[in-house]
């Protein structure tokens, strides 16, 4: 989409956007974490307002609602960590009951076998580099979503691959002080894919049900 394009029609995208380059550039920055966590916020909540605003019907609100509860955890988890990490299994939760209405009437083999491999591995992944309970009954939440997202009617490229990437960005933020520590990995990529993930997710969507009303 050209610059202009996307200014004028999409300036929740190109402010959510801004947002979230800003956080990823600056958090390491003495710029006082209140800030930050502001950055956060703004960066998810410019994608639930693009959601509300682009889409329509209940399943937009759904996404929109998830989308809230996830800024709303991405605020919260530096402060309250356990009380951020409740909210984004709701924010998941909420999610995978956006792609259970949408579910494929009818979905090849290779697409089952990946939505179940997401559906077990991911908790399996979390109990495998932290041995904590609480982690892998956490992951269940974005297993569900993953799963859920993947076998969804919602073009894969996108919703997909989405859903694909925020489990990702949770189980590299599970490798911090593991076994299996991957060093600055996640500080580097674990932000980049949360925010691609949410973005893609929401764009996806949205772009689902604005052709089904066209």
């Amino acid at each position: 989409m050209p610059k202009r394009a996307l200014i004028e029609h999409r300036p929740w995208l190109l402010a959510g956007l801004v947002c979230a380059l800003a956080y990823y550039f600056l958090w390491n920055n003495p710029i006082g974490e209140l800030w930050l966590i502001a950055l956060k916020g703004a960066s998810i909540g410019a994608l639930a307002v693009y959601a509300w605003q682009r889409g329509s019907g209940a399943d937009a609100v759904l996404l929109a609602l998830s989308l809230v509860v996830a800024a709303l955890a991405a605020m919260t988890v530096d402060l309250y960590f356990q009380i951020g990490w409740l909210l984004f299994a709701l924010a998941w939760l909420i999610a995978a009951g956006l792609f259970l209405r949408n579910l494929m009437p009818r979905s090849s083999i290779n697409r089952r076998i990946v939505a179940l491999v997401l559906l077990v591995g991911t908790p399996l992944a979390a109990w495998f580099l932290t041995g904590a309970a609480s982690a892998t009954i956490y992951a269940c939440a974005p297993a569900l979503m993953a799963a859920t997202g993947w076998s969804s009617r919602f073009a894969r490229r996108h919703v997909g691959a989405g859903v694909v990437a925020l489990v990702l960005s949770d189980l590299l933020t599970f490798s911090e002080g593991s076994a299996f520590d991957t060093g600055d990995l996640p500080d580097f990529l674990a932000w980049p894919l949360f925010y691609a993930g949410l973005l893609m997710v929401a764009t996806g969507v949205v772009q689902s049900l604005r052709a089904e009303d066209d």
